[in-house]
């Protein structure tokens, strides 16, 4: 569980910042300091599973330097996609994160409570930017379905082969 959690905030963090550095490059300082905001919230979460995988001796998922960089280049081509399909993006990718986390602190709440409780409060943070990324045109993107179709799965295959491997 740790594994998948470290492995999806790094993901996460990643993505953004390829975002945020494209709309930098492109001279769009409003969004890319939007998108730096969001990554410096991701960062929060990185650092706090850093931390649970260090306390609990567990190991980051063999596949961490394949999702780094996959991650950031998701970032970069949904930018390069234009600033709603960068929103779709982030709509499709904290779509299937949130839930996840909804699963993991219904399941832990016997077990640790106060871990179930970090949770749900990470899950309030990812439908936090779920709904920013709504609000800012994330299904005007051009090939909304598609490509969050293809995002969401991405981000499940991941999810499947960080608990393997």
């Amino acid at each position: 569980m740790l594994r998948v959690d470290h492995a999806g905030e790094m993901a996460a963090v990643q993505i953004y910042r390829g975002q945020k550095d494209v709309f930098r490059a492109a001279g769009r300082a409003a969004l890319a300091d939007d998108m730096e905001r969001m990554e410096g919230e991701e960062q929060v979460h990185l650092d706090r599973f850093n931390a649970l995988l260090t306390e609990t001796s567990t190991r980051p998922t063999l596949m961490t330097p394949l999702w780094r960089i996959a991650a950031y280049g998701l970032g970069v081509g949904t930018a390069l996609l234009g600033e709603k399909a960068a929103h779709a993006c982030t709509e499709a990718v904290e779509t299937v994160i949130s839930d996840h986390y909804a699963d993991q602190a219904d399941e832990w709440e016997m077990r640790d409570p106060a871990l179930a409780e970090q949770f749900r409060e990470y899950r309030e943070d990812e439908l936090r930017h779920h709904d920013h990324a709504v609000e800012q045109g994330a299904h005007e993107a051009p090939g909304y379905e598609l490509l969050t179709g293809l995002i969401k799965a991405g981000c499940r295959v991941a999810i499947k082969v960080s608990e393997k491997v």
